[in-house]
């Protein structure tokens, strides 16, 4: 019985994440060809579904993130072929939804592919379930996630990892369950620069997954990256910022904890909660998209709270 609910709400998780993803998919989750923001000295970014950003040094590049299935695969790998300044590749992928790893099949085969150690163990568990479910989501979603593979990476970590590109130190490294329980950082050293996957994102509601996904350490992850002075931020969803929104997103997620917390010890259910948080964001926050999130962080916030 336990291992049965257990697969339940990994689904019903699955659901709600791939749910979000469809409502959101820029150019039905297209990668665009020809198009790249350089952000600072090293850094350039395809912004799409994800951001896919690429780091350059003298003799090796990074690309972080790869687009939803082999197709953008592809576009990424060109674009960081145009923009190479070495011959060795890295990869690399913030967490194992879809968007992000399942267009590694299109990198060539001598491409270094590095993961955290708990991303890896997550994807090797999940990944092709939401590979499918993220494929039945719409035709395009389908056509892109058809013959999806995934391979075991080069290179895995534990809590961190540095890599020297030539002139370029970028810093890998994990923090612990967030959106997902393998998120990866990169810090772009002499950039002065985080890529920061799902963890800090701009304007937009943090999502938390039932059961794999942690609001408690999301904030503890949160009140150690604001004693940082970022100058750029590159979220994998929405615009590009500054350091600042670490801190932005901190004041909302930690303000949400407490007051989904302070309900709950009020005996309001969750739905309750989340009804009321909902409303009370929206006005407080009312240029945040993705608002839907809120009702499904406060179950999170009640069912960490009670472990």
């Amino acid at each position: 019985m336990p291992t049965a609910i257990a697969r339940i709400t990994i689904i019903a998780s699955m659901a709600l994440v791939a749910a979000a993803a469809a409502a959101q998919f820029p150019n039905g989750g297209l990668l665009p060809e020809n198009q790249v923001t350089h952000v600072s000295d090293h850094i350039s970014v395809i912004m799409g579904f994800p951001n896919v950003a690429i780091v350059v040094g003298d003799r090796a590049t990074l690309v972080v993130d790869t687009g939803m299935g082999p197709r953008n695969g592809a576009v990424a790998y060109r674009k960081a072929q145009k923009l190479s300044k070495g011959t060795l590749l890295y990869l690399t992928t913030t967490h194992f939804h879809p968007e992000h790893a399942a267009g590694e099949a299109a990198f060539p085969a001598n491409t270094l592919l590095v993961r955290p150690t708990v991303q890896q163990k997550e994807l090797a568990e999940h990944g092709m379930q939401f590979v499918e479910l993220f494929a039945s989501r719409s035709p395009q979603a389908k056509e892109l996630l058809t013959g999806v593979t995934f391979r075991a990476p080069d290179i895995t970590f534990d809590k961190e990892i540095t890599l020297n590109l030539g002139g370029v130190t970028t810093r890998l490294f994990w923090m612990g369950a967030a959106h997902t329980q393998g998120d990866e950082l990169i810090d772009v050293e002499p950039d002065n620069a985080l890529i920061s996957g799902d963890v800090v994102q701009n304007k937009l509601v943090p999502a938390a997954p039932p059961d794999y996904s942690s609001i408690k350490n999301w904030v503890e992850i949160l009140s150690q990256l604001r004693q940082t002075n970022f100058r750029y931020i590159v979220p994998d969803h929405g615009t590009l910022g500054d350091g600042s929104l670490i801190e932005r997103d901190y004041q909302f997620l930690s303000q949400l904890q407490a007051r989904a917390v302070e309900l709950q010890s009020q005996g309001k259910t969750a739905d309750e909660a989340g009804k009321l948080l909902t409303d009370e964001f929206q006005k407080a926050y009312p240029d945040w998209s993705n608002v839907n999130n809120i009702a499904n962080d406060v179950k999170r916030v009640y069912a960490e709270h009670l472990q």
